[in-house]
């Protein structure tokens, strides 16, 4: 089964509106922050434009297509699994945490959030914060907040594209004005804001921090990963393709396709394909959808072979 979804698009302050001229977003917002390409969060979902599921949810056709359309590897999972954002970042955003699942799920009622950061575009100069420079205590971390000097112990990484950062949930973070990035994480809405540089929401007050959570869920150390891809780019007949990270959660790739890719969505999971530049086709079975860049389609598990014949790159996300 191949559908097409509908993005749900959120006009958050710091947005800006390349996913508007750039990917083609039809909507009324002045602003688009973030496109939710593959939701079944209650805080935005997709629907379906294509098919016999036509204007219904995601989360309705997946109750009609039962649990196996998401694969074995899902039925760890007491809800959908992730959540898949195109995010333009026009202005900084905040700098938050995620919380862990146990911590997320005792004080939140839902699940944590780790998720991974593909850098699709930046200006030049173009930089977020990731973890720390070194080591510090919980302690100097609330004085450091206290006081306003804790970003000067942040660690800021000049970006350009192509790179890919991990976010486990913990890592302090925030993405920087000018940086245009493709987000794969758990199917969580759970931040908690350190700093937002004095800005006020619509109703003209500052924004929520949520401080002491905050503080009970960061790990004050540098980060672990580097922001290379863990794979190298791989070129096959017809194609590119480059294995971006893999983990207990999720596994994504990109793939740069020339003429044509061809794949399976077996047993094990559902495949997500998002396109972030180009134009083509992608055909399975007797289902075929032309795609653009901006397009998000579902492939439910049992769907067998799948074709993307065209120019186009793609990012392919498996749980």
């Amino acid at each position: 089964m191949l559908l097409k979804l509908v993005p749900a698009l959120k006009d958050y302050l710091w947005g800006g509106t390349r996913l508007k001229n750039d990917f083609g977003f039809q909507t009324d917002l002045d602003i688009v922050a973030e496109g939710w390409m593959l939701s079944c969060h209650k805080d935005g979902e997709n629907r379906i434009e294509n098919g016999v599921y036509h204007g219904k949810t995601l989360s309705e056709a997946i109750e009609i297509l039962g649990k196996a359309s998401l694969g074995t590897n899902a039925e760890k999972f007491d809800r959908f699994p992730i959540l898949i954002k195109l995010i333009d970042a026009e202005k900084n955003l905040s700098v938050q945490v995620h919380p862990d699942n146990e911590y997320a799920l005792r004080v939140e009622g839902e699940y944590g959030k780790t998720e991974c950061w593909y850098i699709l575009d930046c200006n030049e100069g173009a930089e977020l914060i990731y973890g720390f420079k070194e080591p510090i205590s919980s302690a100097e971390f609330r004085a450091r907040i206290a006081d306003n000097t804790f970003l000067d112990v942040v660690n800021k990484v000049k970006v350009k594209k192509g790179d890919l950062f991990f976010i486990e949930a913990g890592t302090l973070h925030a993405i920087g004005g000018g940086i245009l990035l493709a987000e794969i994480q758990q199917n969580s809405n759970t931040t908690y804001r350190v700093y937002d540089y004095g800005r006020v929401g619509a109703d003209g007050r500052p924004r929520e921090l949520h401080t002491e959570k905050a503080i009970d869920v960061t790990n004050c150390t540098p980060p672990a990963r580097s922001t290379d891809p863990e794979g190298t780019k791989i070129q096959k007949a017809g194609y590119t393709e480059q294995l971006l990270t893999a983990c207990e959660l999720f596994t994504v790739k990109a793939v740069a396709v020339a003429q044509k890719y061809e794949s399976t969505a077996d047993i094990t999971s559902f495949v997500s394909l998002l396109v972030t530049n180009g134009v083509g086709t992608v055909s399975c079975g007797t289902e075929s959808v032309s795609v653009k860049k901006g397009d998000s389609l579902f492939l439910t598990a049992d769907s067998g072979k799948f074709t993307v014949n065209g120019t186009l790159e793609l990012v392919e996300t498996r749980v």
